[in-house]
């Protein structure tokens, strides 16, 4: 929640309150009653998906689309270069990263994300790993990329059971952007658990398969409640399972080496995934907000970000 104070004296009976990221209304049976709940305290929703805003106005929130928070990163990775929101893209240092850890021209490189919570990483990295065992036969020269949240209790967990790990592996520490993107532009394809970091290879443009499991009763709760069939995000927007998915009891070693298998050797598979995420880029920036602003600030993009737009929404709402 955010708080802002009002604007002159009229109405001055207390702080306004901004919502940033609205509720997962449109994964859920019910969803939309949460929203009208929410309109007795909150002032403005400041949403980061497409869609969200007009849902929002219909339940009685005034709400604006800021752009996912994911952006941040092009914006960053892209300081200097002419671009429009559009084209844009993340790309790593392939060479370099081949180079610093010394990997053969043929070397295959997967990129393994686990996750960011301990019981998740320590769930999701055991299937992994006998996943890969399955692996290790069928890939010459099989390398593996982890990429390590920041998080101690994670680190010291993944430390502890690298050296059983069926394939070489390389670790990558959380907080280490560029490195992060180097790794996956040395990277053929991608397994992680389903989260943000699905948005982040999006960014990349790197073809992944996306896992996940869970205790048993939310597992559960989730099958009984949930209204959509996916559960990544580009899934979600697209409304098509471009992202191959493997959940809940379908989450298996073999169920997973066979879907690697099939991305790692399938080209088509690998560039529907691509042009699927150029559009999936296009649905998480607010492009007409964008042009507004330009016209207004005599700024261009890609100055712009989700914070930034953000802001500008609270000023003029407060002004206003």
């Amino acid at each position: 929640m955010i708080f802002a104070a009002r604007y002159g004296w009229q109405e001055s009976n207390g702080p306004l309150h901004f919502h940033y990221v609205a509720p997962s209304f449109w994964a859920w049976k019910g969803g939309e009653a949460r929203l009208k709940g929410l309109a007795n305290f909150v002032d403005h929703i400041l949403c980061i998906l497409p869609n969200e805003e007009a849902v929002c106005k219909l339940n009685g929130l005034d709400a604006t689309f800021v752009g996912h928070p994911v952006l941040e990163d092009i914006v960053e990775f892209n300081l200097g270069k002419q671009a429009s929101p559009h084209d844009l893209k993340i790309e790593g240092n392939s060479e370099d990263f081949r180079r610093k850890y010394a990997l053969s021209p043929g070397a295959a490189v997967i990129s393994l994300l686990p996750g960011s919570r301990l019981q998740e990483v320590i769930r999701m990295l055991s299937i992994f790993s006998r996943a890969f065992d399955q692996l290790k036969d069928s890939i010459p020269e099989l390398i593996t990329v982890i990429h390590v949240a920041s998080n101690q209790h994670v680190e010291n967990y993944i430390d502890g059971v690298i050296h059983k790990w069926p394939v070489p592996a390389i670790l990558i520490p959380g907080g280490h952007q560029h490195l992060k993107y180097d790794a996956f532009s040395a990277s053929t394809i991608a397994l992680c658990t389903s989260g943000t970091v699905a948005m982040e290879l999006q960014l990349a443009r790197l073809p992944c398969v996306v896992a996940y499991r869970a205790h048993i009763l939310t597992e559960w709760y989730i099958q009984y409640k949930a209204k959509i069939p996916y559960i990544s995000l580009p899934n979600i927007l697209t409304d098509s399972a471009i992202i191959p998915e493997a959940l809940f009891q379908a989450c298996t070693p073999t169920n997973l080496a066979s879907l690697l298998m099939k991305l790692m050797h399938n080209k088509r598979l690998q560039e529907e995934q691509i042009v699927a995420a150029e559009n999936v880029i296009k649905l998480l920036f607010p492009s007409e907000r964008i042009i507004n602003l330009e016209e207004q600030m005599e700024w261009k993009f890609p100055n712009f970000t989700p914070s930034m737009i953000a802001s500008s929404t609270i000023l003029s709402h407060v002004k206003s």
